[in-house]
């Protein structure tokens, strides 16, 4: 008895001190509650704000491929301007060489009349006895006089040709310049609208990443909190539950003690019999506790769609999040670099995915499909058929994506298949 109530007198002195720190402790708890509240409040206009940049991002980055697509149509230009000056300037070469030699056939004639004088043709006709030789000779001057005639007019025609091809030069020259401002004029938009693109994205990341660890941080705090305070709670049951016991002990104990005085008391009173009286048992408690040909022919014999080094292969876990896994493959590949379709398909998408950036689609029938993503342009449109090997597209980093590369998939009736099952083994 005696020790049941200092086990009461201790739980009553103890209570009061546990019952205070689970206040503060609930008050803990409840400014954490409030802060993971205006936090998640804030990353919610923050995922607003994000989706409104994607939006703009969408659109910047299906005009960049837009672009892209013009600067190379307008390099192709360049090449053949390029290869018409050099066609100019070889026939240029060959009019130059010409007339060097009409020049010096022309000096030899010209030299050779002026030594022999004017008066030849009248001398020789003079001096001419045999009729026969004199008529030789008319015929030999005729020809020489036509022979004369036509190299000035080779001549004649070598200089207008000349200078034909050097106009011609001159107007592909200005051409040329032309489009190499223009080129560099897009060239300078293009990266103008990169670097502003890639400035909100690194601001965009930065900020998510910011209030994402803050979030785990408070959520941290809330799980050891509410840990704390369940451990609080426990203990304080369980006191009551020992106080309860104790008192119910005790109250046993006076009522066993009075019945005993009662007893003592009638027995010094009374020489009768005694009766037997029944003794109460104790109390008793119970408690309950109650997760080209067939696609299919190609395994293993596919080409890979760009040259590079694999960054992720399929099943690799994706970022920090260990649920996350890639269904797909990623390739290191420099911008710019032409994207090839491994087998021929028609093209079933070629438009920008949030993800996925500007996106091809190929089908290549009985339920395969491969995927190109993270593209800097698209080459092809939806609908078009292209054969094994073809450009679709051009290597980048849309999408959101911090480096340049391809992503590549395949889908075998819309489950996810490894492309290095499919693809050449590298090396």
């Amino acid at each position: 008895m005696f020790r049941a109530l200092i086990l009461l007198a201790l739980t009553c002195l103890l209570s009061p001190a546990l019952a205070d720190e689970r206040a503060q402790t609930q008050q803990q708890l409840d400014a954490t509650r409030q802060d993971i509240a205006e936090l998640k409040k804030m990353l919610g206009q923050l995922q607003q704000e994000k989706s409104g940049v994607q939006k703009d991002l969408r659109s910047t980055e299906t005009d960049i491929g837009k672009l892209e697509k013009q600067v190379e149509a307008l390099q192709q230009e360049l090449k053949k301007t390029e290869g018409e000056l050099e066609r100019l300037d070889h026939e240029k070469k060959k009019l130059q060489s010409a007339r060097v030699e009409q020049q010096r056939l022309i000096a030899i004639q010209a030299r050779s009349a002026y030594q022999n004088g004017r008066e030849e043709y009248l001398k020789l006709l003079l001096n001419q006895q045999n009729p026969e030789k004199f008529a030789r000779t008319l015929t030999y001057y005729d020809y020489l006089s036509q022979a004369r005639l036509e190299q000035l007019r080779n001549f004649n025609e070598t200089l207008r040709q000349l200078a034909n091809v050097e106009q011609d030069i001159s107007l592909q020259q200005a051409q040329l310049l032309t489009q190499q401002g223009t080129l560099d004029t897009q060239r300078q938009e293009l990266e103008k609208v990169r670097a502003e693109r890639q400035q909100v994205l690194a601001k965009l990341n930065t900020d998510v990443k910011a209030r994402d660890q803050k979030l785990q941080a408070r959520e941290q705090d809330q799980a050891d909190l509410t840990r704390v305070l369940k451990t609080i709670e426990e203990t304080l049951a369980r006191q009551a539950r020992e106080a309860e016991e104790a008192r119910q002990k005790a109250l046993l104990a006076a009522q066993e003690a009075e019945k005993q005085r009662q007893r003592e008391a009638l027995a010094a009173s009374s020489d009768a019999p005694k009766k037997p009286r029944a003794i109460p048992g104790p109390l008793v408690s119970s408690s309950g506790e109650t997760f080209g040909g067939a696609f299919s022919a190609a395994r293993g014999k596919l080409p890979w769609p760009v040259n590079g080094r694999l960054l992720a292969r399929f099943g690799e876990t994706r970022g920090d999040d260990s649920r996350a896994k890639w269904d797909g493959v990623m390739i290191s590949a420099s911008p710019g670099s032409q994207v090839h379709a491994v087998h021929g398909g028609r093209v079933v998408f070629a438009d920008w995915l949030r993800g996925a950036g500007l996106l091809v689609i190929l089908d290549h029938g009985n339920g395969y499909l491969s995927l190109y993503g993270h593209n800097q342009s698209l080459l092809k449109s939806a609908g078009d058929v292209v054969k094994a090997g073809e450009a679709i597209s051009t290597v980048g980093n849309s999408g959101g994506q911090d480096n340049s590369g391809l992503y590549f998939a395949i889908r075998q009736q819309g489950r996810p298949s490894d492309p290095a099952q499919w693809c050449r083994a590298q090396g």
